[in-house]
C-alpha cells in the first residue's frame, strides 16, 4: 500500500549483519498515526531520494511481519520513494509542525511505559514533554563497531577506496536527565541523526579536538534546546529493548520550537 508520511525522525546509523548500514525513520501519516519504516539504507539512496526531516514522502509499504510493534513497516522499493513538500520552521514558531505533531503528548513516564507494555497496544513511538530538565550527560563508549559484524560486510563498504564507506561509530553517549509530571527522573540516550552529525562536524572544525566538539553538542542540546526552547522528545523503542527493558524508550529526536511565552525561560 502507498502511504504519505511526514518524516519527523531519522536516527544515527547503525550496522547490521543482514542489511549493512541502516537508519531508522519514523513519521506521521496524514491521519496522525505513527509509522516506523525500517530498514532503510539511507546513505545508499540516490541523492534525489534522500528525504529531510519534516518532509512529506510517499512510499509503498507493508507491515513488518517480523516486528510485533504495530507502527513498524517495510518499504517495498527504496528507490521508488517520492519526495513531497517540506514544512519549514516558520521563523522558529513551528506552527504547522505543532498542529501535526503535538496531538498526543505524554507527560508521565509510567503512563508511557504502560502503553508500551500493554499487549493490545505495544505502542513504541511517542512525543514526550518533560516537566523539568535536570541536565545533560556525555560519556565515552566503545569507539569501533563490533568487529564480528564488520567482518561479514563486503569489504568495499569498509574502506574509502570503495564506493561506500560505513559511517563512523560515535565514541560518546549523550543523555538528557529530566523529570516527568510527578517527579520521576529518567536518563535517556539521544540517538537522533543530528547529534551525531553535529559532533563530527565540530570535530572537523576543531581539528580532532573531541572535548571542544562535545562542548558544542552540549551548547546546542542544552544551552539552546533545553534552556531557550519549548523542548519535547520524540521517543522510540528498539525491538529488542521493547520487551526486555523496564523503560524501553530512547530519545530518537527533539522537537524544539520557540516558546510561546519566552519569559518562562528568563
Amino acid at each position: 500500500m502507498k502511504k504519505k508520511i511526514l518524516i519527523t525522525v531519522k536516527t544515527y546509523p547503525t550496522i547490521s549483519t543482514k542489511y549493512s548500514e541502516l537508519v531508522c525513520t519514523a513519521g506521521l501519516t496524514e491521519d496522525g498515526e505513527w509509522i516506523r519504516i525500517y530498514p532503510i539504507p539511507f546513505r545508499k539512496l540516490d541523492f534525489d531520494r534522500q528525504y529531510k526531516k519534516y518532509q512529506w514522502i510517499i512510499a509503498d509499504i507493508e507491515e513488518n511481519a517480523s516486528d510485533p510493534r504495530p507502527e513498524s513497516y517495510k518499504v517495498l522499493n527504496w528507490e521508488n520513494i517520492e519526495l513531497g513538500d517540506r514544512i519549514d520552521s516558520e521563523n522558529g514558531t513551528w506552527t504547522t509542525r505543532k498542529d501535526l505533531v503535538l496531538n498526543n503528548v505524554y507527560t508521565n513516564r509510567d503512563a508511557l511505559i504502560a502503553d508500551a507494555k500493554d499487549s493490545s497496544k505495544l505502542m513504541s513511538l511517542a512525543v514526550f514533554k518533560p516537566t523539568k530538565l535536570l541536565g545533560m550527560t556525555i560519556s565515552k563508549v566503545d569507539r569501533e563497531w563490533d568487529p564480528k559484524k564488520l567482518a561479514q560486510f563486503d569489504q568495499t563498504d569498509l574502506f574509502e577506496t570503495g564506493p561506500f564507506k560505513i559511517v563512523s561509530k560515535l565514541p560518546y553517549k549523550f543523555k538528557y536527565v529530566f523529570e516527568d509530571d510527578v517527579g520521576h527522573v529518567s536518563r535517556l540516550m539521544i540517538e537522533d541523526w543530528e547529534v551525531g552529525a553535529l559532533f563530527w562536524r565540530q570535530l572537523k572544525k576543531y581539528d580532532g579536538n573531541e572535548e571542544k566538539a562535545c562542548a558544542d553538542v552540549k551548547k546546542k542540546y542544552w544551552n539552546d534546546f533545553a534552556l531557550t526552547k519549548d523542548l519535547h522528545f520524540y521517543l522510540g523503542t528498539t525491538q529488542a529493548r521493547h520487551f526486555r527493558s523496564r523503560n524501553p524508550f530512547l530519545i530518537i529526536g527533539t522537537f524544539h520550537p520557540k516558546p510561546v511565552d519566552p519569559s518562562l525561560f528568563d
